[in-house]
C-alpha cells in the first residue's frame, strides 16, 4: 500500500482531476507551468530545497541570485524594485501596508478588500476608512470606481483629518477593471500613495503610476500558489521602510522553489514563448464567450478573456446551485456567488473546454433555468464608514454571538465574510446600524449557508 492510500491529503492530491478543473492557480494542475520552472522540477525531488545559501541568497539580502533574480524582474515589469514573497499576496499586501503608514494612521481600503488588508491594519495598528464602491444589481457584483467616485471618497475622507494612502484593487476577482491611471493621478494630486492589489493581474498598476502594486503569480501568470511579488517605484515609499515591514512578516527560511516559481513566472510571461502561449489562451477564451452569447447566456463583460463570468441571475439559478449541479459534473468553477459564477480559465485551459462546458450550461439552463432572480439589492452603507473602536481592540475583546436579528447598535467583533473570496460585510470595531442588520438577515434568508444566523459582538453598550 503506497503513502496516499491511506492518508487524507495525500490521496486527495493524487486524486484525477475533474473534466474541466476551470480555477486557479492559473498553470491549470500543471498544464501550463513556466518552463524554467517545470524543468526545476524534473531533478531529483527536493534537489531544490534550498536555504539561502551564500550564492543563492534571499529577497532581503543584497547580494546572491535572488537579488539579480529580483532586479531582473524589476525591470521586465517596468518597475524600480521588486521583492518576491512566499506568502502569496495576503502577505505582501499586508507588508506593504506597514511600509505605507506608521501606527495610529488612517488608510483608505475599498469595501471590496481581501480580508488580509484587515489583518495589516492590525499588525500595524493602522485605523482602516472603508469607501463604498458602486453596485451592479443583475448580478450582485461590487463594481470598479470611476474616477467621479473616487474624488467624492477623497472629498468626504478630508473632512475626517489626515489620510496616510489609498488602496485600489484591481482588476476585482471576476476581471472588472478600473481606469487606473486616472485613479491613481486623482490620489496622487492629493499627494496620497498608492497600494494596488492587482492579485487577479498581471501588473498594469506599474504603468499606471502604482507607489506599490503587488501580484500574485499563481492567479494571472504561470507560477505556483503562493508565489508573489511586491513592485515600487517613485519616492513616495521608501525602500528602507518596504524592506523593514517584509522583514517582519516573511519569513526567514523562504521556500526556494517559491522564489524559483516567481522568477520563472515572471521570465515567461515576457517571453517570446509565454507570449504566444497567453495569446492563444485569450484567442479560446475570446471564441468561448461568443459562441456561449450566441446560445444567449448572459455573461458579464471583463477586462480579462480568461475570466469567463456567468450572469446566472438572469437564468433564474443563483450561482451557488449553478456551481453545486457543475461540480457533480464534472465542472469545477473559480468563484460562486448568488448571482454570478466565475470561471478561470488559465493560460492553457482544458482541451474538451470548447466541447464540454457549452454542453453542461446548456443541460444546467435546462435542469433549473427558470424566471430570472429579482434584482439585488445592495447593502446600505455609507460613502465613507470608520470604526467606533481600534480594530484591533475590537477583534480581541470579549464577544458574544447574538442573533442577526438582534445586533442593530452593536459593535462587531469578528468579521462577517461569506466565503469565497473573503470579503467582509462587517468589519470588528463597526457599529451594526439597524439598516444593515436587517440586510444581513435578509441575505441569510435568500441565501442559506452563505451568512451565519449569528454574529459576534463586543460585550457591553
Amino acid at each position: 500500500m503506497g503513502p496516499a492510500a491511506g492518508e487524507p491529503l495525500l490521496r486527495a492530491l493524487a486524486a484525477r482531476a475533474p473534466a474541466l478543473p476551470l480555477h486557479l492557480p492559473s498553470h491549470g494542475r500543471g498544464r501550463s507551468l513556466a518552463p524554467g520552472l517545470r524543468q526545476l522540477l524534473r531533478l531529483a525531488p527536493g534537489a531544490w530545497d534550498l536555504p539561502e545559501l551564500p550564492e543563492i541568497g534571499g529577497p532581503l539580502v543584497a547580494s546572491g541570485a535572488v537579488a539579480a533574480s529580483q532586479a531582473r524582474s524589476a525591470a521586465l515589469l517596468g518597475a524600480e524594485h521588486c521583492w518576491y514573497g512566499v506568502n502569496g499576496a495576503s502577505g505582501l499586501l499586508q507588508a506593504a501596508l506597514l511600509a505605507l503608514a506608521p501606527p495610529g494612521s488612517r488608510v483608505l481600503l475599498p469595501r471590496n478588500l481581501h480580508r488580509s488588508l484587515l489583518h495589516g491594519c492590525v499588525l500595524g495598528q493602522l485605523e482602516p476608512l472603508l469607501y463604498d464602491l458602486p453596485f451592479d444589481p443583475r448580478t450582485g457584483l461590487w463594481l470598479p470606481p470611476d474616477r467621479a467616485h473616487l474624488e467624492r471618497v477623497l472629498a468626504a475622507a478630508r473632512c475626517r483629518g489626515p489620510v496616510a494612502a489609498l488602496v485600489l484593487l484591481d482588476p476585482t476577482y471576476q476581471g472588472l477593471v478600473a481606469d487606473l491611471p486616472a485613479l491613481i493621478a486623482l490620489a496622487h494630486r492629493q499627494d496620497l500613495p498608492v497600494l494596488v492589489d492587482q492579485a487577479h493581474g498581471a501588473g498594469a498598476a506599474v504603468a499606471a503610476g502604482a507607489d506599490l502594486t503587488v501580484l500574485s503569480l499563481q492567479k494571472n501568470a504561470a507560477g505556483l500558489a503562493q508565489s508573489a511579488v511586491l513592485l515600487a517605484q517613485g519616492e513616495r515609499v521608501a525602500v528602507a521602510a518596504i524592506e523593514r515591514a517584509l522583514l517582519w512578516l516573511q519569513t526567514s527560511s523562504p521556500s526556494a522553489l517559491l522564489l524559483a516559481a516567481s522568477a520563472a513566472a515572471i521570465d515567461d510571461a515576457h517571453s517570446l514563448g509565454g507570449q504566444r502561449r497567453l495569446a492563444r489562451a485569450q484567442r479560446r477564451g475570446l471564441a468561448l464567450r461568443h459562441r456561449l452569447q450566441a446560445l444567449e447566456f448572459p455573461l458579464v463583460a471583463t477586462g480579462d478573456p480568461l475570466r469567463l463570468v456567468l450572469a446566472t441571475a438572469p437564468l433564474g439559478i443563483s450561482g451557488l446551485a449553478a456551481d453545486a449541479w457543475l461540480i457533480e459534473r464534472g465542472v469545477v468553477a473559480e468563484l460562486p456567488e448568488p448571482g454570478a459564477l466565475t470561471f478561470c480559465l488559465g493560460l492553457d485551459p482544458p482541451r474538451a473546454l470548447e466541447r464540454l462546458l457549452p454542453r453542461r450550461l446548456l443541460a444546467l439552463r435546462q435542469a433549473l433555468g427558470g424566471e430570472p432572480l429579482p434584482p439585488f439589492s445592495a447593502p446600505p452603507l455609507p460613502l465613507l464608514a470608520g470604526l467606533e473602536l481600534p480594530l484591533g481592540q475590537a477583534w480581541r475583546a470579549a464577544a458574544t454571538p447574538v442573533p442577526l436579528a438582534e445586533a442593530a447598535g452593536r459593535i462587531a467583533a469578528e468579521p462577517l465574510c461569506p466565503y469565497p473570496p473573503g470579503i467582509p460585510l462587517l468589519v470588528p470595531g463597526e457599529r451594526i446600524d439597524p439598516a444593515r442588520a436587517l440586510w444581513l438577515e435578509q441575505q441569510r434568508q435568500l441565501w442559506p449557508g452563505q451568512l451565519p444566523a449569528s454574529v459576534q459582538v463586543v460585550d457591553g453598550p
